[in-house]
């Protein structure tokens, strides 16, 4: 290799850099020194002949041909990862780093256990994983996998249904108390509605399966967030009706915090895991995928 090719290990750290936004953030992921990064970054640049950074006292942002160098980054070493899982003696053998990421309350609850106890089992693995409350772009945030709630529509992922579910609504007895209980779908545009941001759904639009098919409606409310577990808090603190997944709701049913309302009504959302097409035939992710499907069925019924 000729003194002005790129590394391979400089172009890992580009990525890294590109998505912390940060010499000193990516040092510290990486146990290196902002000094020794911002080197490595200058010598990919000089051997590329580009600028990849436009660089502040506070932040680093790609230029256009950092963006290109990024896509370019991206594939190569997917490329190099595959082709190592596939003339290695020991493909079967999951190894090397596995980047998850999932939604707030979904990693925390469910994931978040799951993956302690598959690193147990693999020791040879190296898991990060990280929780967003947004859609994560798989490819150029380099994650792996995504444990996600509801449809894929992305072209370029693979998608695995892991296990079924659905969203309900709810509110609080004291709220029902004050209010009245919505007769019909149309009877939510009346009510306080508590809207959260979904990775999958627009935002305030509610569609809903019920005895007439599909509903859709239109809602709004004085309180709004992008955060889950917030907008179920102010459910049961009484101010409005939030439509959540009922693997997030149950305990808070059960003990008559929330109470259903319109029953016959539900979101489908089924629980998936999502990766890049490329890394179908990886040993780590068949394990984790393999994982997930045996051990999320925590009620023993197919369903969250």
């Amino acid at each position: 290799m000729s003194s002005d090719s790129p590394l391979l290990e400089d172009l890992r750290l580009f990525c890294m850099v590109s998505h912390k936004s940060s010499f000193a953030e990516s040092a510290k992921e990486l146990g290196m020194s902002p000094a020794f990064v911002s080197k490595r970054i200058a010598v990919l640049e000089a051997a590329l002949g580009v600028r990849l950074f436009h660089r502040t006292t506070r932040s680093v942002v790609m230029t256009e041909d950092g963006s290109n160098v990024h896509d370019w980054a991206r594939r190569i070493i997917d490329d190099v990862e595959q082709m190592k899982e596939s003339v290695s003696a020991s493909k079967q053998v999951p190894r090397g780093l596995l980047r998850i990421s999932s939604s707030f309350a979904m990693g925390r609850k469910f994931v978040s256990p799951l993956i302690s106890q598959f690193a147990a089992l693999h020791p040879e693995l190296k898991i990060q994983l990280e929780l967003f409350d947004r859609n994560v772009d798989l490819v150029n945030e380099g994650f792996d996998l995504d444990i996600r709630v509801g449809p894929v529509h992305e072209p370029h992922l693979f998608a695995k249904r892991i296990i079924g579910s659905e969203r309900v609504l709810c509110a609080s007895p004291l709220y029902v108390q004050k209010n009245g209980m919505p007769k019909t779908i149309p009877d939510l545009t009346r009510h306080q509605c508590l809207v959260i941001r979904e990775r999958n759904e627009s935002f305030g639009i509610w569609r809903l399966t019920g005895p007439k098919g599909m509903e859709t409606v239109k809602v709004s409310g004085v309180l709004a967030s992008n955060h889950g577990e917030i907008i179920r808090d102010w459910a049961i603190d009484g101010h409005g009706i939030i439509l959540r997944s009922i693997w997030d709701v149950a305990d808070h049913l059960a003990s008559g915090q929330l109470i259903r309302i319109l029953p016959a009504y539900v979101q489908e959302a089924d629980v998936c895991v999502v990766y890049p097409l490329q890394l179908k035939n990886s040993a780590k992710i068949r394990e984790c995928v393999s994982y997930l499907q045996r051990h999320l069925d925590i009620h023993g019924n197919g369903r969250l």
